[in-house]
């Protein structure tokens, strides 16, 4: 846990006061209270998490539940806004900003996009439901992303348009 809280304060630029910091500090003790076999001391680490993830969600407006996978060098720029469903995957050096949702197209199929790596997601996006976002690719501002990207891509517009990526 603290190796990955280590990689996360590197990521956040070493400030202390990022928000998105504060929200991985979080996850990744929501991570680490699973690994606690003695369900006795697992209850308590359990009310600490939820006591501590809802302060994070009012104080940040970051909703980012230990459910996730989070790959390293995971990135949150700007807090306020973001929703992520516990179904989501991200890969490495992934970077979302404020006001992404990244959840369910329908409550009734519980699947949520999977990101590969090196994936940036511009403000306000919103990717929905069953997807698989490649690697490489970026989403443009308040796109709405409801289908594949391959990798290599960007994605811009509501609904958003997949163009081939410039290196």
């Amino acid at each position: 846990m603290f190796d990955n809280i280590r990689a996360d304060f590197q990521a956040h630029g070493r400030d202390w006061g990022s928000q998105g910091f504060w929200a991985m500090g979080v996850y990744r003790f929501g991570r680490w209270r699973y690994g606690v076999r003695p369900w006795l001391l697992r209850k308590p680490l359990s009310f600490v998490y939820k006591v501590a993830y809802k302060l994070v969600q009012i104080v940040t407006g970051i909703e980012l539940p230990c459910e996730v996978t989070v790959g390293r060098g995971f990135v949150i720029e700007h807090s306020g806004g973001i929703v992520v469903s516990g179904f989501a995957n991200f890969g490495d050096n992934c970077r979302i900003r404020n006001g992404v949702v990244i959840g369910l197209a329908r409550v009734e199929e519980p699947c949520a996009p999977q990101l590969g790596d090196d994936v940036d997601v511009g403000a306000g996006a919103k990717l929905l439901g069953n997807i698989r976002i490649g690697n490489h690719v970026r989403i443009g501002a308040n796109a709405v992303v409801i289908t594949d990207v391959p990798d290599h891509c960007i994605a811009v517009g509501v609904p958003a348009v997949i163009k081939p990526r410039r290196r």
